[in-house]
């Protein structure tokens, strides 16, 4: 190949490449992109016009607040879609291709919210006043900000407080079970013991042995993330291959780099999908002992709305609990995509 061929394609990035060695794409499927890519504001736009058109079945206060609701999420997509846009006219076509990804379940969602009103506030199919339409929710949100904010901080201690501790008595009780026949062979039959016994369980002993209710809390979220982080590290430190240990040894490995510089690493990808697990967890544990036993947080809250008929304040309660628990989930997947970065194109 000549020099100056050479020097072309290493000017070109990879993303540049592999469009150049992807097939090109047919006129029909570059305008079915593009209709795609517009479909969230479209879906956007109808689900306002539903909301404004038709007639309200029930009572709706302060109508204009789910509007400006959705006119803010169209708005975000708009100016994702523009700078996705700018993005690819530079030549980087991977935010318009996660844009192109996104976008029908975007679609789809504000097509969910428009059902959602239909059979709420249009229609009074769903049972009124128990399941309120999303005006009414964000309305009551915003009004009962500052507890919900107070009980969200609650909440986010607790679970973060548990987790923590459980992920990390999880990882020093697996490595350890995981690379050592002896401990294993006195701490597993705890584990296979403790394990299996669902995490709701414990509360009502928990509410009785432990001072404060806080602490026993704590203590049952850290139990599940205890039981999900220690069994993944310990699968993933036993199936480590013994001739990875034998080649270290040879080069002069301690035990202690056979631990930290082979297994942990080996077993990094199983540990890492225990953390997950554990968080899954933690978010059922955490609600449970605020319904049943902790004076705080968004499982209270939703108890304490229930137990005074304002069922719109539960709802309310319910879709902050489903953003927190999302954001967390998501911040653990950035985590492992990083962690993990190696695994990139091998691991789909």
């Amino acid at each position: 190949m000549k020099k100056e061929e050479t020097e072309g394609l290493g000017n070109l990035s990879r993303q540049q490449l592999r469009e150049l060695e992807a097939k090109d794409k047919t006129t029909f499927q570059v305008i079915l992109d593009w209709i795609i890519m517009i479909l969230p504001m479209i879906c956007g736009v109808a689900a306002i016009l539903e909301y404004k058109l038709i007639p309200d079945e029930i009572s709706n206060k302060k109508p204009e607040t789910y509007v400006g609701a959705l006119l803010v999420f169209i708005g975000i997509y708009a100016v994702y879609f523009l700078v996705a846009l700018i993005k690819k006219l530079r030549g980087n076509l991977q935010t318009i291709e996660k844009l192109r990804f996104r976008a029908p379940l975007l679609a789809a969602l504000f097509l969910l919210l428009a059902g959602y009103d239909y059979l709420t506030l249009k229609t009074g199919i769903l049972t009124q006043p128990f399941i309120p339409c999303m005006n009414a929710i964000l309305n009551i949100a915003w009004e009962d900000r500052a507890y919900l904010v107070e009980c969200t901080l609650h909440t986010l201690r607790l679970l973060l407080l548990g987790y923590f501790i459980g992920v990390a008595a999880g990882l020093v009780t697996g490595i350890i079970c995981g690379y050592s026949e002896k401990v294993r062979y006195w701490i597993n039959p705890i584990i296979k013991f403790l394990g299996p016994i669902p995490t709701p369980t414990w509360i009502p002993i928990i509410m009785v042995v432990v001072s404060s209710l806080f602490k026993g809390a704590v203590f049952i979220i850290a139990l599940g993330s205890w039981f999900a982080v220690t069994v993944a590290s310990m699968t993933g430190i036993s199936n480590v291959d013994k001739s990875y240990f034998e080649a270290a040894r040879t080069l002069g490995a301690s035990e202690q780099q056979l631990v930290f510089r082979v297994a942990i690493p080996y077993a990094m990808p199983s540990i890492l999908q225990g953390c997950t697990q554990a968080m899954s967890s933690a978010c059922v544990a955490i609600t449970v002992a605020e319904m049943m036993g902790v004076k705080a947080g968004l499982g209270w809250y939703m108890n304490w709305a229930k137990s005074w008929a304002a069922y719109d304040k539960m709802f309310a309660a319910l879709f902050v609990i489903c953003i927190i628990f999302t954001v967390v989930t998501k911040g653990l997947d950035l985590i492992k995509r990083r962690l993990l970065r190696w695994q990139n194109g091998v691991v789909k």
